[in-house]
């Protein structure tokens, strides 16, 4: 469950849980920036319970992904299927992977006013598509000091191949699409994060050609640090269904939350 010292808002627009460090709040400690998944947990209240990242001397940040949790749809989560159904490249994974890196700074600077943080290293961090946004922002910029990618969304192709098998959708795609395609391509596109030690944590019982094997190749290509965490039995999700309200830690979540707090403590220091 969420630490009783969290607090919850919105940051220009944008949904947020923060929790301080573990020592009290202080300006000069790490912050962790991250972004939850479309599947379980869904919001980033429920994602800030499935991965605590306890222990770290650092504030952790959660943030919401646009079209998802309340910044769902006006039809809710029957109109956000329904544009998948339609275009999932061009009306979800496209649309909600580029708002959220855009909107990430303004976001930041308005966390650091509320909360007076600001001089210590960002660390990222997400699961699945939550990943992809995290990877987007770490390309553009050159303060972040780690990532962890959690069911990381590193490559869209495979991903909208297997969903479509999954609903029965022969995803057409188009010049448009492709374009997305590309620009969320972050295995093509591994040497524009540099030296960056980046983690990538996989569950062995996830789709291979999806999500493993992309993790194995952007780890294998990366300039910087880069390894591959396999968590034995873990699937996809980080927290049982419907995973929109905070829920007990599940046992392949505390294995994934151990990998992501270990490695920010080697890169961050925290």
């Amino acid at each position: 469950m969420i630490t009783s010292s969290a607090e919850v808002g919105t940051a220009a627009g944008v949904p947020f849980v923060v929790v301080p460090p573990e020592n009290g709040p202080r300006p000069d400690a790490p912050v962790l920036v991250g972004w939850h998944l479309m599947d379980a947990p869904r919001s980033e209240a429920a994602f800030a319970a499935a991965l605590p990242l306890a222990g770290l001397d650092a504030w952790r940040v959660y943030l919401g992904l646009p079209m998802m949790g309340a910044r769902l749809p006006a039809g809710g989560m029957d109109e956000l299927m329904g544009r998948g159904y339609e275009d999932a490249v061009l009306l979800m994974h496209g649309p909600v992977n580029a708002d959220a890196a855009d909107e990430f700074d303004a976001a930041l600077e308005a966390l650091r006013a509320r909360f007076g943080f600001g001089a210590g290293p960002l660390g990222l961090f997400g699961g699945s598509a939550g990943a992809g946004v995290a990877l987007e922002v770490a390309t553009r910029r050159d303060d972040v000091a780690a990532v962890v990618a959690l069911s990381p969304l590193l490559q869209l192709r495979p991903v909208v191949a297997i969903l479509g098998a999954l609903f029965g959708v022969d995803y057409r795609w188009s010049p448009e699409s492709d374009a997305v395609a590309a620009r969320m391509d972050y295995v093509a596109r591994v040497t524009e994060l540099g030296q960056m030690p980046v983690r990538l944590v996989v569950g062995s019982q996830d789709d291979a050609s999806a999500f493993l094997g992309p993790a194995r190749e952007l780890a294998a290509g990366a300039a910087g640090p880069a390894d591959v965490v396999v968590i034995q039995g873990m699937g996809h999700a980080l927290a049982e269904e419907p995973g929109l309200e905070p829920a007990p830690q599940t046992a392949h979540a505390a294995e994934a939350d151990a990998a992501a707090v270990a490695w920010f403590r080697q890169h961050l220091g925290v």
